[in-house]
């Protein structure tokens, strides 16, 4: 587990480019990354014991940074809505469908319970088995399954 500054100073040498790797994948800009990398690292070394020791550090951290970037997105989602709501809707012409499709996968996780969103990301994004999404969440296959089911039913709602 854990402990003092030197500690979190070793692990965040030895892990922070894959913590910021994994962040700028789902926020997709360097500068949120890097915000949410200093984020996580400084939450770490104000409460070392959030780490307990049920997994490897490396998945802790995987974890945690997808659970820190979802909560970015619904964040940057919510300022959205009421930036709109008082200064009228964002002109989007010009940009690339891929930046498109990007943005609207990017809102509809922001629309998910934090758990599927999760799964989401783990599934579809990184491609991960069922069987390694349940060891990084620490629940069974087939909770994953049904949770990568629900989520699946709530994107069709969503979008239709």
């Amino acid at each position: 587990m854990p402990g003092g500054q030197a500690q979190i100073d070793d692990i965040y040498r030895r892990y922070g480019d894959v913590v910021l790797r994994r962040a700028r994948q789902i926020l997709g800009n360097d500068q949120d990354a890097r915000e949410a990398s200093q984020e996580l690292f400084m939450s770490l070394l104000s409460n070392p014991h959030q780490f307990g020791g049920r997994s490897a550090i490396t998945s802790f951290l995987y974890s945690a940074t997808t659970h820190l970037c979802l909560n970015v997105i619904r964040n940057r989602k919510n300022r959205l809505r009421l930036v709109e709501q008082h200064a009228g809707q964002n002109d989007h012409d010009g940009e690339p469908a891929r930046a498109d499709r990007i943005a609207q996968v990017r809102q509809l996780l922001a629309q998910l319970p934090a758990d599927l969103a999760e799964v989401v990301v783990y599934y579809y994004v990184d491609e991960m088995t069922q069987d390694e999404i349940a060891d990084v969440l620490g629940c069974s296959r087939r909770q994953v399954g049904y949770l990568v089911e629900r989520a699946q039913d709530l994107a069709k709602e969503m979008v239709a």
